[in-house]
């Protein structure tokens, strides 16, 4: 454990890179192999605005990283935040624990709010406005999302306290996930399921990507399952009867434009309400 934690507290950027290559690279051939539906479309085509939105996400980070360096650091220094409040503890439950905290800041309760929050929702439209999910799709952010998901991340690093290894690592693992459970794979259900007791499996995400409400609200985690069933954000639905996309915006043609993506969030747009006794 002590070898990863030196490794990722001085990952260079090019090895970070090559994890977002490399996974991205093999979960598009899994999915040629054991696709989950058979999209008709060009892949390439559809693969454009996610990668061109996967780039802006790319250097924002970037720009922005020195400021998760110096977070990371000050609360080091300082001795600063939950995990460094508690008893001292095995390393691995030490990396355990600040990548589980730094999940629920940095992706679920970004996620929930981002729901929740209309001008937030009008920016996170980007992503849920694909009609066909694949891993290309993992970070098909608006840039101002992304600013926004920062933001989440870096409040985590400073309340929970996590050393600038433990970040690195985090992001390393939250890339992989995300690629993991766009993914257009198709998994034996009974595996799905059971994984989706510990961690956020592809059913369990795509439920998240439902066109309709409430699924559409529901399942926000990105590496851990225990947030959605802690707080009851946790449903369930066949995946044979998955819709992609949003309801309200189903041009799939503006849907696939940079150009349109871009402005999509300055949309005039009311979220509809749904009340309803459907179990999760």
């Amino acid at each position: 454990m002590e070898t990863i934690i030196n490794y990722f507290e001085t990952i260079p950027s090019s090895h970070r890179s090559l994890i977002l290559v490399g996974g991205l690279t093999f979960f598009l051939l899994l999915e040629s192999g054991l696709p989950l539906f058979k999209f008709k479309y060009i892949k390439w085509k559809h693969a454009l605005p996610n990668l061109f939105f996967t780039l802006t996400t790319i250097v924002i980070n970037f720009t922005l990283a020195f400021l998760l360096l110096g977070t990371a650091d000050w609360v080091n220094v300082n001795n600063f935040g939950v995990i460094n409040w508690l008893p001292t503890m095995p390393l691995w439950l030490y990396a355990l624990l600040g990548v589980l905290l730094l999940d629920f800041f940095g992706a679920y309760l970004a996620h929930y709010v981002e729901h929740k929050v209309k001008p937030l929702w009008m920016v996170h439209l980007v992503h849920h406005t694909d009609h066909n999910v694949d891993t290309t799709t993992a970070n098909r952010h608006h840039p101002i999302e992304s600013l926004i998901r920062f933001s989440f991340t870096l409040l985590g690093v400073f309340v929970i306290g996590t050393p600038i290894a433990l970040v690195m690592l985090y992001q390393a693992i939250s890339l992989i996930f995300t690629q993991f459970t766009h993914a257009n794979i198709k998994m034996p259900k009974g595996l799905d399921k059971a994984l989706s007791y510990f961690i956020v499996s592809p059913d369990m995400h795509k439920i998240h990507h439902h066109y309709r409400l409430p699924y559409t609200d529901s399942n926000f985690g990105n590496i851990f399952s225990i947030w959605d069933r802690m707080f009851g954000t946790y449903m369930y639905m066949n995946r044979e009867d998955l819709v992609y996309g949003v309801d309200v915006f189903p041009d799939e043609e503006k849907n696939s434009s940079i150009k349109e993506l871009l402005k999509q969030p300055f949309q005039n747009y009311e979220k509809p309400t749904f009340s309803s006794n459907i179990e999760s």
